[in-house]
């Protein structure tokens, strides 16, 4: 079972169409132009509408900043990432400043996103762990030092025990990304 990562440090941001943000995209899978996963971490710098993504699933979760509004719906550092539609391009207010956020869309497959306080015993042909403050990931007799915004994956991972450790034991600043075809 081999991992790859990659930090956002070490990504250039890329400015949005509507001048609205940043991004840095840690990951478009398989393939850069047509991806069944992508991952990437985001400033928002301004209040206004997202991109819309016909049949895409997102997830988005506040990792930095006061936090915004989607859908009337306050997001702040610590909530569980919000799931929604990415076609219906929901107008971001931010609270107090500039914000960034993880990112998370899923064009085909499915796709679990889930805190990263628990043990994971991969069963997916794609698993992966996105960290906020760093930590060290532990897989089988292996262990895996992880910088901050450190995305971490695998493809056909082994069934064998996955542990990430953080400075928040909660798992709240970490999630494991599991994905599968079907």
């Amino acid at each position: 079972m081999s991992w790859s990562k990659v930090s956002a440090a070490d990504v250039q941001p890329q400015a949005w169409k509507n001048k609205g943000g940043t991004t840095r995209e840690l990951l478009a899978w398989p393939h850069a132009h047509d991806w069944a996963l992508r991952v990437s971490v985001a400033q928002v710098a301004q209040d206004g509408p997202f991109s819309a993504f016909a049949g895409v699933h997102r997830w988005l979760a506040v990792i930095g900043g006061a936090g915004l509004r989607l859908f009337d719906w306050p997001q702040s550092i610590g909530d569980e990432p919000l799931r929604f539609d990415g076609g219906l391009a929901p107008s971001a207010e931010l609270i107090k400043g500039p914000t960034d956020v993880l990112n998370i869309m899923e064009s085909r497959g499915n796709l679990d996103v889930e805190p990263a306080s628990h043990v994971l015993l991969p069963r997916t042909p794609w698993v992966g762990l996105f960290t906020v403050e760093g930590g060290l990931l532990e897989h089988g007799a292996r262990a895996m030092p992880l910088a901050p915004l450190t995305l971490a994956w695998c493809e056909e991972p082994a069934a064998q025990s996955c542990v990430f450790t953080g400075p928040d034991a909660s798992g709240s600043h970490a999630w494991w990304l599991s994905w599968s075809g079907e």
